[in-house]
């Protein structure tokens, strides 16, 4: 392989990692010698450099990674603290909150709070990273047992579960009109939020 192909399958494999890759593993890869990906290593950090890129290409002993530049750091901070967060779908909130205020939970105590099917849902929860597996339950069938992270936490603005607002009692007429003045104010503070953030 010619140095300049060698570099661009390293730039692509660094950018697909996101993390750092032994070199010695790339070259084995592409079947080329170990001084060989070196070289185009040392080709791509010089082109990052002097080319006035927004990345550069770190070395760290035997492996490399590609990394924002520093001087843009800034920028950087800036762009992503603007960027909103994909809204949750009311079917999401409801499942979160069973989960938030009732865990551990498993997926059929959710559905049957909910009366319907909620493993879509659990799913996405799970990929955005709000919950998480933590355990099964002893029951038959070893059900997994579902709770939320710190990931939830961040969203949320609490730094514990003791801060989330207590249920309402909904078994009288005062406590859902209560449950409802606290939907309505939540969803009127996250249009506000979303105003703002325009």
């Amino acid at each position: 392989m010619e140095l300049l192909e060698i570099s661009a399958a390293l730039e692509a494999v660094l950018f697909a990692a996101g993390d750092s890759v032994e070199l010695n593993r790339i070259a084995k890869v592409l079947g080329a010698e170990s001084w060989e990906v070196r070289q185009a290593a040392e080709h791509l950090r010089e082109e990052y450099e002097n080319g006035k890129r927004g990345i550069r290409l770190v070395r760290m002993e035997d492996r490399v990674q590609l990394v924002t530049a520093p001087e843009y750091a800034q920028i950087i901070t800036w762009a992503l603290e603007k960027r909103a967060q994909p809204r949750l779908s009311p079917t999401a909130l409801e499942v979160l909150s069973i989960v938030a205020y009732y865990q551990p939970v498993t997926r059929a105590y959710i559905e049957q709070l909910r009366g319907a099917d909620s493993s879509y849902t659990v799913a996405q929860l799970s990929e955005r990273g709000l919950i998480a597996p933590c355990g099964r339950l002893e029951a038959p069938g070893r059900p997994m047992l579902f709770g939320t992270t710190e990931q939830f936490l961040r969203v949320m603005g609490i730094s514990s579960l003791e801060e989330l607002p207590p249920l309402p009692n909904v078994a009288s007429g005062e406590g859902i009109d209560e449950l409802q003045e606290a939907i309505d104010a939540a969803a009127q503070k996250e249009q506000q939020m979303t105003m703002e953030g325009l």
